[in-house]
């Protein structure tokens, strides 16, 4: 399946055509939406639009310091009324699921379908405080460069990395294009971001799918994040056996089936 990448308004990104259904990809933190390739190649015929997040890739940055989930929300409702995108599935991964979360609860008619992957919680922390954690997490950064930031973190999304080269070598390029002040962003965002409690308010048809080795979001993070869905509107918790936290590029196959069985299962009118 070719791909074409494309920048309007701002916001970058990458779209495999098709003439069926269509899916709007949300990457992680330290991704970007080249990783939703697999993926789309596992959906022939979808219609695969995989975005660059504000502050990724060709994306402006977000014009507050200290962004919510909703502020990139807001970013996204843009993004698909400039695609003519009135309702859509889809898909975040990690940070992406705090995104895609926060649209499907202030859009629900625009969402047929939400899949939340590797589930970022979120720490709940007061804006303008960064939990040591995330202040770690950026310190390294500045003090390393994006590229030695990847080579040493990139491993561990990568469930047996050394089995896996060629895997790794992928999700560390992508996560050696972050930037600033993209990435304090996103790392705020996370801080302050409470997946939980954005799931507990939606009422779209909304299932987790997380990998069973996953180091950097645990199932069990995903399982709590599961529970907190209203029954009437929870769908399938899957666990994907052999793939860590980028289980969409570890398991594109199996994330795929789980995404088409969740979009089968019908929509809310």
């Amino acid at each position: 399946m070719s791909a074409q990448d494309h920048i309007a308004a701002g916001i970058g990104w990458r779209e495999h055509a098709g003439d069926g259904p269509v899916l709007v990809a949300l990457h992680g933190i330290g991704s970007e939406a080249r990783a939703f390739d697999a993926l789309a190649a596992a959906l022939p015929g979808w219609h695969v639009l995989a975005w660059e997040a504000p502050g990724y890739g060709p994306s402006e940055a977000l014009a507050v310091e200290w962004p919510s989930a909703a502020d990139y929300a807001v970013v996204l409702q843009a993004f698909l009324d400039a695609r003519g995108l009135t309702r859509v599935h889809l898909l975040g991964h990690s940070l992406g699921t705090l995104i895609g979360a926060a649209f499907a609860k202030a859009c629900p008619e625009r969402v047929e379908s939400l899949t939340l992957a590797s589930c970022a919680q979120g720490g709940g922390a007061a804006p303008g405080h960064l939990p040591e954690k995330q202040a770690a997490r950026l310190g390294d950064l500045q003090r390393l460069g994006a590229p030695e930031f990847a080579r040493t973190r990139a491993p561990r999304l990568v469930f047996q990395p050394e089995t896996h080269p060629d895997l790794v070598a992928n999700v560390t390029a992508g996560m050696a294009k972050i930037r600033l002040p993209g990435y304090a962003q996103a790392v705020r965002m996370l801080a302050s971001g409470d997946l939980a409690a954005d799931c507990a308010a939606l009422k779209i048809p909304t299932a987790v799918v997380v990998g069973a080795e996953d180091v950097v979001t645990p199932p069990a993070q995903s399982q709590a994040v599961h529970a907190a869905i209203p029954v009437a509107h929870r769908g399938a918790l899957t666990l994907i056996p052999g793939a860590g936290h980028a289980l969409h590029q570890q398991a594109p196959q199996a994330l795929a089936a789980a995404l088409e069985s969740h979009a089968a299962k019908g929509v809310t009118p």
